[in-house]
């Protein structure tokens, strides 16, 4: 038999467990990640699925959950009701606020376990790892050549497909990257870029 204290911390735990498991009870059946609601688990099993049943009106670019759909439109809508209080940029998303906020606080709270180097978004870190372990992972299809970062293979792509998405509202001439259309638009208002 069970001394009486070690029965009821017995109890507490078996207690703790089953609370534990009613805040959430539904549970993805492909990766395990758990969750308090049936309808999140739903939202979360279209990351396994691919379905993107949410689209934008604007663009017919489709996305998984509603939240992202919204956050995409206010890109063509130019709505950015999220403001810095310290410098007054404003944010689409509050979460991209809350980033940039780590830029008034000095804040970094990821840091890299090699070398040390610490970054203000987690995202940030996990392409930075990619120098420590040599990975190039992103293949262009065309040519195969390979890249670390998303955007690097995105930047190259255009070389492929002619897309020139930066345009000078100023002569209407195009070009495949931001930096050109900076350069360009200065020589087009006459503006020198350079003093001696």
């Amino acid at each position: 038999m069970m001394p009486r204290k070690e029965e009821s911390q017995e109890v507490n735990n078996m207690q703790d467990e089953n609370h534990d498991f009613k805040k959430k009870p539904y549970t993805c059946s492909h990766c395990g990640q758990s969750f308090a609601h049936k309808q999140t688990l739903k939202d979360h099993m279209r990351i396994h699925t691919g379905e993107k049943p949410y689209t934008c009106s604007h663009c017919e670019k489709s996305f998984a959950h509603k939240q992202t759909l919204n956050s995409h439109i206010s890109l063509h809508t130019g709505e950015k009701p999220y403001t810095c209080s310290h410098c007054g940029q404003s944010f689409n998303q509050k979460q991209n606020l809350n980033v940039h906020m780590r830029i008034h606080t000095g804040e970094s709270p990821f840091t890299c376990q090699q070398c040390g180097k610490s970054f203000t978004q987690k995202q940030s870190l996990n392409s930075h790892m990619r120098i420590h372990s040599g990975e190039n992972n992103l293949l262009c299809h065309h040519c195969g050549k390979n890249f670390s970062h998303k955007s690097s293979l995105n930047t190259h792509m255009r070389l492929h497909t002619g897309e020139k998405r930066f345009i000078c509202k100023l002569c209407g001439k195009s070009f495949s990257q931001k930096g050109n259309l900076k350069a360009h638009t200065s020589t087009c208002t006459g503006e020198k870029r350079f003093t001696c």
